[in-house]
């Protein structure tokens, strides 16, 4: 079996995850990722069991966030806010984002 590099669960669990918090609703979510609400509920659950913690409490009207998925949310979200604003800055041509690596070649006689 092949093990994810970063021990993370699926990027699809965590952007239905990350909607749902953002929006405490599974039909905004679903509306911004072109999804049903079943499909985000579905990726919650499995996500909720793949981490073994509740992050969303469900009722009829609302979703709210236990204290593990503030906590989850808080970070995703953040991290998403970072890599986000790489990509912008890459798209722009952000020079300040490059990293420049130079060497010395130092020359080698054979022999």
């Amino acid at each position: 079996m092949l093990h994810r590099y970063y021990e993370l669960p699926s990027m699809t669990g965590l952007e239905a995850f990350e909607a749902s918090a953002r929006h405490l609703s599974f039909k905004l979510a679903a509306s911004e990722l072109n999804v049903t609400p079943g499909e985000i509920c579905q990726q919650i659950n499995a996500l909720e069991d793949e981490l073994g913690v509740p992050l969303i409490v469900k009722s009829e009207t609302c979703v709210m966030l236990t204290s593990s998925g503030i906590d989850f949310y808080n970070v995703l979200a953040n991290s998403l806010s970072n890599v986000s604003n790489v990509v912008e800055g890459i798209k722009r041509g952000d020079r300040s984002l490059n990293v420049t690596i130079a060497s010395k070649m130092r020359s080698r006689r054979c022999g």
